[in-house]
């Protein structure tokens, strides 16, 4: 199918829905430099290329671990090679991270992934001498069920009820058939349909866990690009960060070094993460909950699991993957067991990201250069005949209802709905006054004052007026608007935050994501707009 769309780019600022830390350090022009390593450009990717040169990891290990994780699969050539690159000291990665959404979850799960394979594949031609292998890092440790288990399709909330408990990644798939049943019901008529709902049933229906699930569907949506997904939840990988564990478990070094960054990061910004003492989750069968010390006891949080200061090294020296990283600790694992060199992340994980500088120079991992992941508003032909039909920018779709409407009903009236030119005329009305009033006693120029700011407040009020009374006119331009901003914002949100890739997949197949790979940025930190013609 031919997708026929223009991109437009309008500012992250001008969306007035990014946090002004992300919109501050896009931008770089008034953002403080002593919380970021590089800079997110090219020369900020030169720099972390030769500084993870002096520290690239232990190569032969992730790689060992990818080739045992895809045996559950078979992905494309183009993966398999990218996983063998892996073992050169010239091969880097670009990564991003994200749990295991139910089916993805939000379309921003997509958006950040393919802003990861635009910047490996533009990052080739940049530095030839290089490879550059894209990688999604799953979150597959989280257990925030409520936050995982649904998915908006068509305004409608699909949840997966399960009574399982733990890691949300280590869930067992039973009970999906009834949510994909649901989908199946509403969008096995759309031209990829029956394709969509056998891909969920071979990804989902045939794993044994949510991560596998996972991993399945994102490699059959992304292999063809080179994405390799790593599940970093292994024993093998999670013995590289038994010596920062034991620093957390008994020194408390990481909730030291980032109270002391976000002290001083939360004298600008609002702080997305405030460390804990100890920074790790005991995760076993249904079990992920935190690790407290209470004098010298170690217990698990809402449990009655506790080890001795002794008990829970050996506990962490035999089975290190029972102990699971919260956020503080989570970036320097991925960090420790890729080469990496950039990380695409969204506004709030831009934000903790800046939190850990200092963590990542004390235990000497090196820090990649950050960039705010991608974000699309997608304009499908009915909203862009709407567009069109109430002559409405870009920039309007962003801009405060109250504004746009006025600006609406100016557009569409015959009539004077502005008082410019009699508020100058006031406004000389009172300069003449002034010059009456002075030469007899200066101080009735504050009379004047006062006079001048009554009536402009009066003029103001009667202007709001006409146009409220003129608005009332076109109540169906303002219900076109209002209707069209439902469809572009659902629930108020961006688009991004509320829709999944399921129906999109269902009308255009893999063509959407080509449309949005074809569309995605690299360095240049703008938000796409892309309108079907």
């Amino acid at each position: 199918m031919i997708m026929n769309y223009s991109a437009q780019w309008i500012s992250y600022r001008s969306t007035n829905a990014f946090s002004a830390l992300a919109t501050d350090y896009i931008s770089q022009d008034d953002f403080p430099a002593t919380f970021q390593q590089h800079p997110p450009s090219l020369q900020g990717i030169a720099a972390a290329i030769k500084q993870r040169s002096l520290r690239p990891g232990n190569r032969k290990l992730l790689v060992e671990a990818l080739q045992q994780q895809y045996r559950l699969l078979s992905s494309s050539e183009r993966v398999m090679t990218n996983i063998t690159k892996l073992n050169a000291a010239s091969t880097f990665t670009v990564c991003t991270a994200h749990q295991p959404n139910l089916f993805t979850g939000y379309l921003y799960f997509i958006y950040k992934i393919l802003h990861a394979i635009k910047v490996a594949d533009e990052l080739k031609v940049a530095f030839p001498e290089y490879e550059f292998v894209p990688v999604y890092y799953m979150g597959s440790e989280d257990n925030d069920l409520e936050e995982l288990n649904r998915i908006y399709l068509d305004g409608e909330r699909l949840v997966w009820q399960t009574d399982q408990r733990g890691a949300v990644g280590r869930m067992r798939t039973s009970g999906l058939e009834a949510v994909i049943k649901q989908i199946k019901g509403q969008l096995i008529i759309d031209k990829y349909g029956t394709e969509l709902i056998s891909l969920l049933e071979r990804s989902y229906l045939e794993a044994s866990t949510i991560q596998e699930g996972t991993f399945r569907f994102v490699d059959s949506l992304f292999n063809s690009f080179g994405l390799v997904v790593l599940i970093a939840d292994t024993p093998q990988l999670k013995k590289e960060m038994i010596t920062v564990f034991e620093d957390d478990l008994f020194r408390h070094t990481p909730s030291d070094i980032v109270t002391n960054t976000t002290a001083a990061l939360s004298n600008r910004y609002h702080i997305q993460v405030n460390p804990r003492e100890i920074n790790l989750f005991y995760m076993k069968d249904d079990i992920r909950e935190r690790i407290v010390a209470e004098n010298e006891v170690f217990r698990v949080n809402n449990t009655d699991i506790t080890f001795s200061r002794e008990e829970i090294t050996a506990e962490l020296n035999d089975f290190p993957e029972r102990f699971s990283p919260n956020v503080v600790l989570r970036g320097l694992f991925q960090e420790t067991i890729l080469p990496n060199i950039a990380f695409i992340g969204g506004g709030s994980e831009i934000g903790y990201w800046l939190e850990l500088k200092d963590l990542f120079r004390h235990y000497n991992i090196p820090y990649p250069v950050l960039l705010l992941r991608n974000s699309f508003l997608i304009v499908e032909e009915k909203a862009a005949k709407l567009m069109k039909k109430l002559n409405i920018t870009v920039d309007q779709l962003f801009a405060g209802e109250s504004e746009v409407l006025n600006e609406l009903t100016r557009k569409n009236s015959s009539l004077q709905l502005t008082l410019e030119a009699e508020k100058k005329q006031l406004s000389a009305l009172y300069d003449h006054l002034k010059t009456i009033t002075t030469p007899i006693d200066p101080t009735l120029s504050i009379h004047v004052d006062a006079l001048q700011k009554k009536a402009g407040n009066a003029i103001e009020q009667l202007e709001k007026k006409m146009i409220r009374a003129e608005k009332r006119k076109h109540t169906e331009k303002t219900q076109q608007f209002l209707k069209l901003k439902s469809i572009l914002f659902p629930n108020d949100k961006l688009q991004e935050r509320v829709e999944n890739i399921l129906p999109y997949y269902a009308r255009y197949g893999k063509d959407f994501i080509r449309l949005l790979y074809e569309n995605s940025l690299t360095f240049e930190q703008q938000f796409t707009v892309l309108v079907e013609q």
